[in-house]
């Protein structure tokens, strides 16, 4: 079975801003890679692939077995995104968030 997966408008934002702090800071560092905020969205886009065939193997989020979460490694840490299996054909993306950020639910 094969999922599709859409974003909500606040996860393509959260995306939009991801990127935009990860530019912010590599601007801001001595040593800026200015590839790295490129790279952290590419990361998180290829994570996502994974909820094409498996989203029901990534963890609970709450009460509901449809809410669910994925790590997306990138670095030291990485990324999290909030999602919903909403049927048997699709998955939505409800937020994506650094994983040193506060919690989003």
């Amino acid at each position: 079975m094969r999922y599709t997966v859409e974003f909500s408008e606040a996860a393509a934002v959260d995306l939009e801003q991801l990127f935009d702090f990860a530019l912010q800071r590599e601007l801001d560092s001595d040593t800026g890679d200015l590839d790295v905020p490129d790279r952290a969205v590419q990361a998180i886009k290829a994570g996502l692939t994974f909820l094409e065939s498996s989203p029901f193997a990534c963890r609970k989020a709450g009460s509901s077995s449809f809410i669910r979460e994925l790590i997306i490694p990138f670095g030291n840490t990485g990324y999290v995104a909030l999602f919903e299996i909403v049927n048997n054909s699709t998955v939505i993306i409800g937020a994506i968030r650094h994983q040193r950020e506060d919690d989003y639910h």
